[in-house]
């Protein structure tokens, strides 16, 4: 394979035709009621217990009817995935790829605005997060993916005279348990898919927060081509289909995205159960992030502003990436100030069908709610400089926030809110190494972003935080890693920074064998130095 080039982003211009193919689509898509089953070894399956999935924008808008799992249907979607385990991993690596490199193919014509418009109605992103989502970044996914996997096929050991040693990508022994959030489609796809490209089978468990656009991704791998059993989809409670799924001795791996407490409780669950597997399973995890913008006093102004706005409140602050803490110099602080809220204050919040909206709704109840309780507490323990109100009649609307609190140890500085609620230290110019200290030494290190003009400074704060973020970006916002680009992933309580989008992570899904072959094996079994004499 050639190197993939980056799937264009489109972009929804009013009279452009990918803007009157996307609106018919949420019209149609808004009309009917989406009956979504599990896919068990490839049968569609439907069970007496369903879900309502509701848009979060709009209360009253039920867009689909959610099949859910008991616990024999999980049991079934594992069997299915053991069944189709050795015709999968027996296939060449080139012939898996086909299936994922036509997905890319469809997705980027007919399906694309399928799976926008699913992800725009289910997660209330605007257009353009969902074009870069749903559509470009699963796109490049499924293509770099492939390249990659190519690329670490082709890696050989070297030969000796008269010997020949070849290295093969065997997948792991057993199913992977693919776990995957709301916030992207895009994750949500490449999760399963993956381990399932270097020969695995898979169960999946989407968040029922995204259930409809699970759905089209699994009816995509299908046209595609993906044979049946290889990746097995389910909806059910998430502590009863982990415990069967962690219970089954030929449990090989864990590719998850989500909450740093629910990786913590599988990975010591997963711990429990050790001497019961047939192998160490691979446990591979991105867990969120408590993600900076640090400000020097040399920084253009504007710049930050811009960054800010975008990496806090694009998507309503619900990506692992976005930016939740500032740590901005009292020399530019007023300046910043004054900036930042004008621009806050023109933030349009709104439907996401709706073009003019810059925001939609956060995802569910209980995440307005949990934000609503953060946004009360920084009107008492905090400046609140620009928002601070929400509305919930309609749809799950929260103001974009911006805070100034009086300690970069401040629960709004430290917690993961995930939500458009952007947390402001202000530091001493004089006491910028201090500043860098309480930067450094947070918890979380997914992304962060360093703002400077002056190159020497621009490098030193690279290297002081260098393990403060496993994607920095200089002069730019925290958010929006483009595979092949910048693969993305962290480390502390961020994950285990295997960086998706890259042969990185792909490399965990494989158990290599190394074959050592002798064209004309010794017949005497010793060694010249036995030989008499001196």
């Amino acid at each position: 394979m050639e190197r993939p080039v980056n799937e264009p982003v489109l972009g929804y211009a009013p009279g452009s035709t990918e803007r009157a193919a996307l609106t018919a689509e949420l019209a149609r898509q808004s009309q009917e009621r989406y009956l979504a089953p599990l896919h068990l070894g490839g049968e569609r399956v439907l069970t007496r217990h369903r879900r309502p999935v509701m848009a979060p924008h709009r209360h009253t808008l039920q867009l689909a009817e959610c099949a859910v799992a008991e616990a024999p249907e999980v049991e079934r979607a594992i069997a299915a995935a053991r069944s189709a385990h050795p015709d999968w991993a027996a296939l060449s690596q080139q012939a898996r790829s086909a299936v994922f490199l036509r997905a890319a193919e469809l997705l980027a014509g007919p399906w694309r605005q399928r799976l926008n418009a699913a992800t725009i109605l289910n997660q209330s992103k605007t257009a353009h997060q969902a074009e870069i989502d749903a559509a470009c970044e699963l796109i490049d996914f499924f293509r770099f993916n492939a390249y990659y996997a190519e690329l670490i096929a082709r890696e050989q050991p070297s030969d000796a005279p008269g010997v020949r040693n070849q290295l093969e990508l065997r997948p792991l022994e057993g199913f992977v348990y693919a776990v995957t959030p709301f916030n992207f489609t895009a994750i949500a796809g490449n999760l399963p898919t993956a381990p399932a490209l270097m020969g695995n089978t898979v169960l999946w468990k989407p968040s029922p927060l995204a259930a409809l656009s699970a759905q089209h991704v699994m009816e995509l791998l299908h046209e595609a081509g993906l044979p049946p059993g290889v990746i097995n989809c389910v909806d059910g409670d998430a502590e009863l289909v982990s415990r069967v799924a962690l219970d089954q001795p030929d449990f090989a791996g864990l590719h998850f995205t989500g909450s740093t407490a629910v990786f913590q409780r599988l990975w010591q669950a997963a711990a429990e159960r050790l001497p019961r597997y047939r192998a160490y399973p691979r446990l591979v995890g991105e867990t969120g992030g408590k993600d900076f913008l640090f400000v020097h006093p040399s920084a253009e102004l504007q710049a930050v502003v811009v960054a800010a706005v975008r990496g806090a409140f694009e998507y309503q602050g619900q990506k692992c990436s976005a930016a939740s803490r500032l740590y901005a110099p009292r020399s530019l602080w007023p300046e910043l100030a004054e900036r930042l809220v004008a621009v806050v204050e023109q933030l349009t919040l709104g439907d996401p069908a709706d073009y003019s909206n810059f925001m939609g709704a956060v995802i569910s109840r209980g995440a307005y709610e949990r934000l609503r309780r953060a946004q009360r507490l920084a009107r008492v323990e905090a400046e609140l400089l620009v928002g601070g109100g929400g509305d919930d009649r309609e749809g799950y609307f929260i103001e974009p926030t911006v805070v100034r609190v009086g300690s970069p140890d401040h629960a709004l500085m430290t917690e993961e809110l995930f939500g458009p609620l952007l947390s402001v230290w202000v530091y001493e110019d004089a006491r910028l190494d201090e500043a860098l200290s309480a930067c450094e030494s947070h918890p979380y290190a997914l992304t962060g972003a360093v703002f400077a003009r002056d190159r020497r400074h621009l490098e030193a704060l690279s290297q002081r935080l260098r393990f403060a973020a496993g994607n920095l970006y200089l002069n730019d916002k925290p958010t929006g890693a483009v595979v092949g680009q910048q693969p993305f992933g962290g480390g502390r309580l961020s994950g285990t920074n295997d960086k998706a989008g890259s042969h990185w992570n792909l490399m965990r899904w494989v158990s290599p064998r190394v074959i050592k072959e002798t064209f004309v094996p010794p017949l005497d079994h010793r060694y010249p130095f036995l030989g008499p004499g001196a």
